[in-house]
């Protein structure tokens, strides 16, 4: 076999870092249980005709069918495609049973998901992501827009990464604002304002002309209203000062006031109330939140969702929810590309238990084997080289102890490499420092 190209877009860990992603999402699991979300893992594929409907990333869906698949047979399984998020295969199942499910429903999901877009820095065509969303039937209370930047902060504080600062906006304000000032396409402005921070400002005034028919005086004031950014309550004064009028205006201040009030008695600082903020997902109706991570804003969101109430209805019943997203693929490149996280030792083990002869090697299994059943990572010298050779082993490994199993009866010992410190220990009693038990993320 020859050596194979590497493929763009489709990140492979070395063990290190894949340790490390372990360890972020169960932190990031244990939070989203601590806020009550149950667990839940959709099948990678969805109707084509349902992803092609959500929106400008309908463009990057990636089709799957069978190589031998007939070309003049039924659609069938030609018409499926790779899901992009998590948002509309967990809209379907909220569908497909509806019936067995107790509502407000709250379900977290990690899974990977797929978009054909141009791999760069923290942007991927194969990912990680971890979405908690809550859907009610018919109505959903909007306190339960306030609560997604608590568990979204509880989760990414836990990690030992940098602050992060959650951006909310609410696509009631944008689009009663456009509404107001006689635009008679909003979510044409939407897209053309979400491209503001990619094309700047001159850009997205043209692009408002020619996308929703506004003209310059319209154009200034979406770009006002995009301006406006505060910690506190205080847009709703920034807003009300443009001299904008509508019904779904002021009832989208209302509620993103609530958002950024909530966030704030719970962790002051957390979010800022950003209203250049709209999100290109079509489906959005709501609250929405992008992340960022302090000191890496330049590569754009690194969580982010909002409030859906047309995703998911069957008849005159329909299912509204609020959903946020973390990449963690995306979070965890852009760290790694900087050097910026790291773990204690490249394997999980904790001991190497050395063996004095390969006859004696089942010796070393038992010991093992208690180490095991004790909890502790332990594995077994490949080789019964000379002990110097077995410890030079365990340093390339970063294995911390090495355990030499006594000869004659005499107590076996062990050895913490780091230090040179060697005792006498009994594999059923004998317990490492909490720190060095498992591999330490910092």
């Amino acid at each position: 076999m020859s050596k194979p190209t590497p493929i763009s877009g489709f990140p492979e860990w070395t063990p290190a870092q894949r340790m490390i992603e372990q360890y972020v999402l169960d932190k990031i699991r244990d939070t989203f249980e601590l806020y009550g979300f149950a667990p839940l893992e959709t099948r990678a594929v969805e109707p084509l005709d349902q992803l092609l409907r959500k929106g400008e990333t309908s463009k990057e869906v990636y089709l799957i069918r069978r190589l031998q698949a007939d070309a003049d047979g039924p659609a069938g399984d030609d018409a499926l495609g790779l899901h992009f998020d998590l948002t509309v295969p967990f809209a379907r199942y909220v569908l497909e049973n509806a019936g067995k499910l107790q509502f407000p429903f709250r379900r977290y999901q990690i899974q990977k998901v797929w978009r054909g877009e141009r791999p760069q820095e923290g942007r991927y065509r194969e990912f990680l992501q971890a979405d908690i969303d809550i859907v009610d039937r018919d109505t959903l209370a909007p306190h339960h827009e306030a609560e997604m930047p608590l568990v979204i902060g509880d989760a990414l504080r836990s990690l030992p990464i940098p602050p992060v600062r959650i951006q909310v906006n609410n696509r009631k304000i944008c689009e009663g604002f456009y509404r107001g000032i006689g635009l008679t396409d909003p979510e044409a402005a939407l897209r053309a304002v979400d491209k503001l921070d990619k094309i700047g400002p001159a850009k997205v005034a043209e692009l408002l002309a020619e996308t929703a028919g506004a003209s310059e005086a319209q154009a200034k004031a979406c770009l006002a209203l995009a301006e406006i950014s505060a910690p506190d309550a205080s847009f709703a004064d920034a807003v009300r000062a443009l001299g904008v009028s509508d019904p779904m205006l002021d009832e989208g201040v209302e509620e993103l006031a609530r958002v950024v009030e909530t966030a704030a008695a719970h962790s002051p600082g957390l979010c800022v109330a950003d209203l250049r903020i709209a999100r290109g997902l079509d489906y959005y109706t709501g609250t929405v939140y992008e992340t960022q991570l302090v000191g890496y804003e330049r590569f754009g969101s690194i969580c982010s969702g909002g409030r859906y109430d047309n995703l998911a209805s069957s008849g005159n019943v329909r299912f509204p929810g609020v959903g946020i997203s973390i990449g963690v693929t995306r979070l965890l490149g852009l760290l790694f590309g900087a050097g910026a996280l790291s773990v204690s030792r490249d394997v999980p083990t904790c001991v190497l238990v050395a063996v004095t002869s390969e006859e004696q090697r089942a010796a070393s299994n038992r010991v093992a084997e208690a180490l095991r059943s004790r909890g502790v990572p332990t594995e077994v010298s490949p080789s019964a080289a000379k002990f110097g050779k077995q410890i030079r082993y365990a340093e390339r490994r970063g294995i911390p102890y090495v355990w030499f199993p006594g000869a004659d009866g005499a107590a076996d010992e062990v050895k913490d490499i780091r230090s040179g410190e060697q005792a006498a220990a009994a594999a059923g009693e004998w317990t490492p420092p909490r720190a060095d038990l498992r591999p330490l993320v910092s």
